[in-house]
This record gives structure tokens, sequence and C-alpha cells, in this order.
């Protein structure tokens, strides 16, 4: 797979955020309401999209289900779940607005999902489209270096913030790795970390800088990517003790580049949370990469990325590329 890297070293970014950071937290509440929606019903068509905000969670959308849910407490039991429980912060399960607003899917997009309903007897697209997957051999997980150590910390952030490990953590959080590519386009070492992380007003800053670089960095970086030229930035303002959605305003499908490969191969511009699996945005960007993960982890590439795309009420995809 020729990239315009070939043949140079270079640098490559890619940012990773916690289960805290508000348009994380937008969605993890659509996800959660389809869920309950299709615990019950698994035909449940449903988008589900979700802002948040200081004091305030409201969801939109257009669903078309059999089941009943309690939205409101769905709401707040995601929201509890990742932590925002203190109401000091400006946000938390018990004491916010919840506000919903869903309507009915479109008859005519439904009869285009619903088989034998469309000019297509099959069951076909939820809308047009175009979607990616990709694969590399840098990782275990056969994903990109930078987003798979970016994940990693956000990962570690979390555990050691509900582990108690760190009790000054609060939920809110993000992660950005640097990776050094030599000429061959092999992850050489790793040039950069930032890692910013939400935290309670008592703590001081030499205290985060310590337990975030001994507890939350270097347990997470290979030590063969490691060496004394790797720079590090920990809470570089100084200060994150508001954040949240209170700090900023969170919405669903926010983080798309976060979900997929930070920003390595490509991106077709549609999000996955809130959508069932009539949403090809979500479905066929899976399946993309179900393919893409195969040739790689079968030895017929060490890096692959495969386009589809599809026309609304069509079944099968308009286009297949796979790259090599």
């Amino acid at each position: 797979m020729k990239t315009r890297f070939n043949g140079r070293g270079h640098l490559f970014t890619s940012e990773s955020v916690t289960m805290g950071h508000p348009d994380k937290v937008a969605d993890q509440i659509s996800d959660a309401v389809l869920d309950a929606m299709l615990a019950q019903d698994p035909n449940s068509r449903v988008a589900c999209e979700t802002l948040v905000t200081t004091g305030l969670a409201m969801v939109a959308g257009e669903v078309t289900t059999s089941a009943y849910v309690d939205i409101p407490g769905v709401v707040r039991k995601t929201i509890k779940d990742i932590g925002y429980t203190d109401p000091d912060i400006g946000f938390d399960y018990e004491n916010c607005a919840v506000v919903t607003s869903l309507d009915e899917q479109s008859p005519d997009i439904s009869q285009g999902v619903s088989e034998g309903a469309g000019l297509h007897r099959e069951q076909g697209a939820g809308d047009q489209g175009l979607m990616f997957g990709f694969a590399c051999r840098e990782t275990p997980a056969l994903m990109p270096m930078p987003i798979f150590l970016a994940h990693k910390l956000t990962d570690q952030l979390s555990k050691v913030r509900q582990g108690g490990k760190l009790p000054w953590l609060r939920p809110d959080g993000k992660s950005q790795v640097t990776v050094e590519y030599n000429d061959n386009g092999k992850p050489k070492r790793i040039h950069t970390v930032v890692v910013s992380t939400q935290h309670t007003a008592d703590v001081k800053y030499a205290t985060i800088k310590k337990e975030i670089l001994e507890k939350v960095i270097l347990p997470v970086l290979p030590k063969r990517l490691v060496d004394k030229k790797l720079i590090v930035h920990i809470n570089p303002t100084g200060k994150f003790i508001v954040g949240g959605p209170k700090g900023d305003c969170g919405l669903t499908g926010r983080k798309i580049i976060v979900d997929t490969y930070g920003g390595r191969g490509s991106h077709g511009g549609g999000a996955f949370s809130g959508k069932d699996p009539s949403k090809v945005d979500r479905s066929a960007s899976y399946m993309a990469r179900y393919i893409a993960k195969n040739l790689v982890a079968a030895g017929l590439a060490d890096a692959c990325e495969v386009q589809l795309s599809y026309a609304i009420g069509v079944a099968e995809p308009i286009s297949v590329l796979v790259d090599t």
C-alpha cells in the first residue's frame, strides 16, 4: 500500500479521549439508548444523537421500535457509570436535566431498509455514503502505532481513576502520541506524548506530573520505543479543574477519528454511535475493517485499506476497493 510517506522518515500523531470527555459522554449515551432498544426489539431502527452541557443532557433523533425504554433512566445510569457523580463539578447524573425529542423514522427511509417494501426487495442501506476500513502490522491489534498507544494511555487513565490509585483524577481526559517512523515506514521511536487530565482543585501540579508519568505513561509505552529524547507534556496549561460537559459542550459523532485509525488511512465522514446496523456508516465501516484486518492477519499484506460505498435502499455496495 503506497502512501506519501514511503521512502522517508516522518512523524505521525494521533489522539484519544477518555470515557469522561464530553463528546464521548454523548457517544456513550447514544449507544446506551440504542442498546436498550435493541435488547427488547432487535429490529429497532435507531438514529440517536446526544448533546451534553452544564447541567443538561438532550437526546434527539429518529426511532422506530416496539420497545419501551426509560430514556432518562438510561441517560442517568450512563453518566453515573462514567463517573460524573459529584454535583460540584457542574455535571452529575442526579441533578442534570434530561430532555428527549425522539420522532418516528421517516417512512420514505423505512421502506428502503425494510425487506420487500422498497424498489429493491432485499433490505437496503439506510443511506448513501462511503466507508473505510484499515489495518496494518504495526501493533498486535493490527492498528497504527500512534492511535494504539493513545488508546492505551486513555485506558490507563480510566483504570487508575476507577481503581482509586489516583483519587484526585476526574473523568475528563485526553492523550496524544507522536511516533517517529524510519525510512522504511516502520515505527522507530516515540517522539512526544501529551496527557491532559481533569483533576481536583487540591492536588499540586508537581504531584500530577510525577504520578501521571509514573502510573499512566511509563507503564504503557513500549520500552523499545522510548529513549532519552522523549518529549512529555502533562497538563501543559498547568491546570485542568473545569472539565467534562461543564468545560465543553459534548455532541455525538465528534470523535470519528479517535473511533477509527487516528488519521491514518481515510474516513468517509460518518459517525458510529447511536446507529442501528441498517446505518451503513456503522455496519459497513465495521465490515471494511473486518476485511482489511483479515487480509493483514493472513499475511497477504502489511497494510490494507478497504472502501465500500452504498446507495440508500440498495443492498449491494456500489463500489468496493481493496488497496494493499
